[in-house]
């Protein structure tokens, strides 16, 4: 019995050593060092790029006139620098740290055709075409990395899964409006609850047109409407072209700011019925965007009694008798 289970440790042992051999990170070069995992290819060199994650969000992005845009939003412009960055990360990646050779591996490290943390495709202005796999992250601050057309699979520490994110926002200025305050002297907002224009005193605080005698204006609420309505933050850009899906036709809301320089207008349409999110138009921009819901949520909703001040609820009188 005792020979027996001396036996089964040394076979067990021997598959811990070559599970260890087999998966254990190492250079992949027969001379220890290491290569360029995409060959001599350059960042400059890239002239499109497709992100894809594993719930199914992608972003196309490409080149136009010398800067980054994104082509299926006629066009509007990304970040140039972020983009560089990202592609330098991409083109700079090489095979020091081999785990696997074996294409058995590749669902389990997320690095396969059906199961991946994040897809890139990476296209020249020559033709050609590489794709990249970013797999698990089996520690802090490294992933797996697997080039298409080739079994083996590669730890990497000079990327991260959260600076390739597979929507808009990730790669564009999201800042879509942005006023001075300080600038305004009026700003109207127009709903299905009414019209209502605020303008500036000489001391530099909002009233309300049309404020009654016996009404006070609520500064706090005022504010915050201006500041919603003065800086606008999108989540994704759609395109130059109004589609009747909008409802710009008959907009949610319309928001007017004025300044000694120049006048405004915003457009609020329609609600998106699964993510809740508000198509925006503004004069500033070509461009028709998608917001965040809390983003516009007050200049939808507002009605008169928001911009004031309500009296007390009167505490209700104790019948007599009752009480201490």
């Amino acid at each position: 019995m005792k020979k027996h289970n001396q036996v089964l440790i040394a076979v067990l042992a021997l598959q811990v050593a070559l599970v260890a051999l087999i998966f254990w990170p190492r250079s992949a070069a027969s001379g220890g060092e290491s290569e360029p995992l995409l060959g001599d290819l350059a960042s400059g060199d890239i002239v499109a790029l497709t992100i894809e994650d594993a719930d199914g969000e992608r972003l196309a992005l490409s080149v136009q006139t010398g800067s980054w845009t994104l082509p299926e939003a006629d066009g509007y412009p990304a970040q140039d620098d972020k983009i560089a960055e990202l592609l330098e990360k991409l083109t700079t990646l090489n095979t020091g740290r081999l785990v696997t050779r074996t294409g058995a591996s590749h669902k389990r490290l997320q690095v396969a055709r059906d199961n991946f943390v994040r897809r890139i495709d990476l296209d020249t202005a020559e033709g050609k075409k590489y794709t990249l796999y970013i797999g698990s992250s089996p520690s802090n601050g490294a992933v797996h990395i697997r080039l298409e057309g080739e079994n083996e699979t590669y730890l990497t520490s000079n990327l991260n899964t959260w600076e390739i994110g597979a929507t808009p926002n990730s790669w564009v200025n999201t800042q879509y409006l942005s006023v001075v305050q300080d600038n305004l002297i009026a700003v109207t907002l127009q709903n299905a609850n009414g019209e209502w224009t605020l303008l500036k005193d000489d001391e530099g605080m909002w009233t309300l047109a049309g404020l009654a005698q016996d009404e006070e204006l609520d500064s706090s609420g005022v504010n915050g409407l201006v500041n919603q309505a003065s800086a606008v933050t999108l989540l994704r850009p759609l395109g130059t072209e109004e589609k009747p899906s909008y409802g710009l036709d008959q907009p949610q809301a319309v928001v007017t700011l004025q300044s000694e320089e120049k006048t405004i207008t915003l457009y609020v349409g329609v609600k998106h019925p699964q993510d809740n999110s508000y198509v925006v138009k503004s004069s500033e921009s070509p461009y028709y965007v998608r917001v965040n819901e809390f983003s516009v949520k007050n200049l939808v909703e507002t009605a008169r009694d928001d911009f004031l001040q309500l009296p007390p609820t009167p505490t209700p009188e104790q019948p007599a008798g009752e009480g201490g």
